[in-house]
């Protein structure tokens, strides 16, 4: 989406902030109407544009998902969408509670994240070169996740694949779910480092693959693989669990090469 056709928010509104949590007068608003065949996207976009400014800070609580729809003209289900993509890649967490929602957060993730996404579409990066990094990151993770997971990790794991099958027999996309498996992994690794730098790359990875047309199918096949890799795991069958790994990153990488020979026609 181009950034002609995105409409600037007004950023010479009135807000106060108490509690940390921002306050819009009634008469004002935060953000402008969004007119777009993928709303979601550009919903995001407004928002990190305001996190960018400094407009909304580390703390500040987002307004209410009708609030949103209302400011932005657009449904409840695109602000959800456009809040999971923002929530996925840094820049928001959900805080559950009568005091909950989504609240802005600022972490170094959030940095490197955005590091990655900006070198890649100016172009100084290349999905080949992503690609090879992650592989050769994530191979190492396996290693150390083969030698130092727990029980608890396995566990958690297992809960991750469980859960994506169970949304995808309700006919549910489990894309958070096998997005989140790649970070579980590197949790599993006991080594914090490897965490820091799987974040950011999965982040990038889940804002290219948010702008495919997602199908059950596909879904299936993650779910699958993810299932083959663990398995190789608790086998401790590292050869085997690494050749895994770097079929299935393969078969990403070429589903995301599919999306950057698309956007430059």
């Amino acid at each position: 989406m181009s950034e002609s056709n995105l409409k600037i928010p007004n950023l010479t509104m009135t807000m106060k902030r108490t509690s940390s949590t921002v306050q819009i007068n009634n008469q004002e608003t935060l953000f402008n109407p969004i007119n777009s065949k993928r709303a979601f996207e550009a919903v995001s976009t407004e928002i990190k544009k305001l996190i960018f400014k400094g407009t909304l800070k580390p703390g500040d609580r987002l307004p209410s998902e009708i609030e949103l729809a209302r400011q932005f003209g657009v449904g409840r289900q695109t602000i959800r969408e456009a809040l999971r993509l923002l929530e996925l890649s840094g820049f928001i967490k959900t805080q559950k509670g009568v005091m909950g929602g989504p609240i802005i957060v600022d972490t170094i993730l959030n940095t490197l994240s955005n590091s990655l996404l900006d070198a890649i579409q100016m172009k100084k990066i290349t999905i080949y070169e992503l690609t090879v990094a992650r592989v050769e990151i994530e191979k190492v993770v396996l290693s150390y996740v083969i030698k130092n997971a727990e029980d608890s990790d396995i566990k958690i794991l297992e809960e991750n694949i469980h859960k994506a099958k169970k949304k995808i027999e309700d006919g549910i996309q489990a894309f958070d779910e096998n997005i989140q498996f790649h970070k579980l992994l590197a949790k599993a690794s006991r080594n914090h480092v490897f965490t820091i730098m799987v974040e950011p790359i999965m982040a990038v990875v889940a804002d290219f693959l948010s702008r495919f047309e997602q199908n059950l199918e596909h879904s299936k096949k993650v779910i699958l693989a993810h299932e083959d890799i663990l398995k190789a795991i608790t086998e401790k069958r590292g050869e085997k669990a690494i050749s895994l790994l770097e079929d299935h990153l393969l078969e990403v990488r070429n589903r995301l090469q599919v999306f950057i020979d698309q956007s430059r026609d």
